[in-house]
């Protein structure tokens, strides 16, 4: 027997080979006009047909296997996936830790550094009276310094008249 193309579409039509006869079960698919013969309503020979019962195919090993083999490949991606996920949670839950522990060295850090600032503004404060006398005195010597220069000049105008009546 081979499997008819009518079979696909409303269930399976057994044909038998040579007969041409498409039958589901045992009901034959032939039309009743085929089945009378052209001289009277007697009915034709029809040959002996054999019944089939609608063919369930067993599900083929190749396919069984076939659907194990997806879904065990299915389950390995998928705990892969799952895998990398928590992998890159876990690597983000370092980094953050990581970045945690920094930001406390860097507020350690800045605490030092304000209180270091605040001792120099204190030694600053106590230096300050001691850089105001020093700018006082600079600015003597600088006082002193041009009453020197003009010292010197009117020095030498006395030398040079002293001179000049020294020759008269």
């Amino acid at each position: 027997m081979r499997r008819g193309a009518q079979g696909w579409g409303r269930g399976l039509c057994e044909v038998q080979a040579g007969s041409g006869l498409c039958v589901r079960g045992s009901v034959p698919m032939a039309t009743a006009a085929e089945g009378l013969s052209e001289a009277g309503a007697q009915p034709a020979k029809q040959p002996a047909v054999e019944t089939a019962e609608e063919a369930k195919e067993p599900a083929e090993a190749d396919i069984n296997e076939l659907c194990k083999d997806m879904f065990n490949k299915m389950a390995t991606y998928l705990t892969g996936e799952l895998t990398a996920t928590s992998e890159d949670y876990k690597l983000l839950e370092n980094m953050n830790k990581l970045t945690s522990l920094k930001y406390l060295e860097m507020k350690d850090i800045a605490i030092n550094i304000s209180r270091n600032l605040k001792d120099l503004n204190k030694k600053y404060a106590a230096l300050q009276p001691y850089l105001e006398q020093i700018n006082l005195i600079e600015e003597q010597v600088a006082a002193l310094e041009q009453a020197a220069y003009k010292l010197d000049a009117y020095s030498k105008k006395l030398e040079a008249k002293y001179k000049k009546l020294e020759k008269r």
